[in-house]
């Protein structure tokens, strides 16, 4: 596979197991995202997990993730990677750090497990504290993938801890500092330590880009969607007041200039 598309895209959201919406209003995302495209006049093939990915790699300049569960395994990894390295792009957003969950002995919560797919993405997600409002702050403000976003925004979204893979090649674009208040239980029992925080002991990076071979991956850990169908099957949660249709982050003006920006880089224009 040494051969990228330019002008068309794939896009790949669904959840885990096939036709769970694992938390997520993924025909939501998949509509807006489309409409992104259809901006552009990029034409797109959509799918809900990585099952035949190679199929459409070898025709598709741009590859766009939101999953909930799906993620690449070992051969498809290598056939992304290969891709990359010939000039492909993936965008990947906000679940695509997560991944296959396993069980962990003394909690009813899962521990993602990691995988190829958080090498070659270069995040890993631990977890996250309940929706909150947070204010972003764009450390790559001369990259065309913050162009228009100024210094930072406010944004309300799921907090999300994720631990980059290789920090020395990766260029960090959005950061955010959540505050004392947001903490997880996940954090010393599921995992040993916040491996999400930064050297500085508060921030932690929500967006990055960086370059596989003549091709790179962005990463937007921002995104959360759901509807009321997706809450009424959760476990009743008396703490959470998030309302039953969540749409914040898709209906703030910059998460959607992130988008924008994101398909013309992806594209290359």
């Amino acid at each position: 596979m040494t051969e990228t598309k330019s002008g068309r895209a794939h896009l790949i959201a669904g959840g885990f197991p096939p036709g769970s919406m694992s938390g997520h209003d993924h025909d939501y995302a998949r509509l807006r995202l489309l409409g992104l495209l259809a901006e552009r006049d990029i034409p797109a093939s959509v799918a809900n997990d990585f099952a035949d990915v190679e199929k459409w790699l070898p025709v598709s300049r741009l590859l766009i993730t939101y999953v909930a569960g799906p993620y690449p395994e070992a051969a498809q990894c290598r056939a992304i990677r290969q891709w990359l390295e010939a000039g492909g792009r993936w965008l990947g957003l906000h679940g695509t750090s997560g991944g296959r969950a396993e069980r962990v002995q003394g909690t009813r919560q899962r521990r993602t497990v990691k995988t190829e797919h958080h090498a070659l993405l270069g995040s890993y997600f631990l977890t996250h504290p309940p929706i909150c409002e947070f204010r972003v702050n764009v450390s790559g403000a001369d990259s065309a993938l913050t162009r228009g976003l100024g210094t930072s925004f406010v944004i309300e979204d799921e907090p999300y801890f994720i631990e980059l893979q290789d920090p020395g090649a990766t260029r960090v674009l959005l950061t955010a500092d959540y505050g004392p208040r947001a903490v997880s239980p996940a954090i010393g029992t599921l995992y040993a330590a916040d491996t999400s925080l930064q050297p500085d002991g508060r921030t932690r990076v929500l967006g990055y880009t960086r370059a596989v071979g003549n091709g790179g991956v962005t990463y937007f850990a921002l995104g959360h969607c759901h509807n009321p169908a997706i809450r009424a099957a959760r476990p009743a949660d008396p703490t959470d007041t998030t309302p039953p249709t969540f749409r914040a982050p898709w209906e703030t003006d910059a998460f959607i200039a992130l988008l924008r920006n994101a398909i013309g880089w992806g594209v290359g224009a």
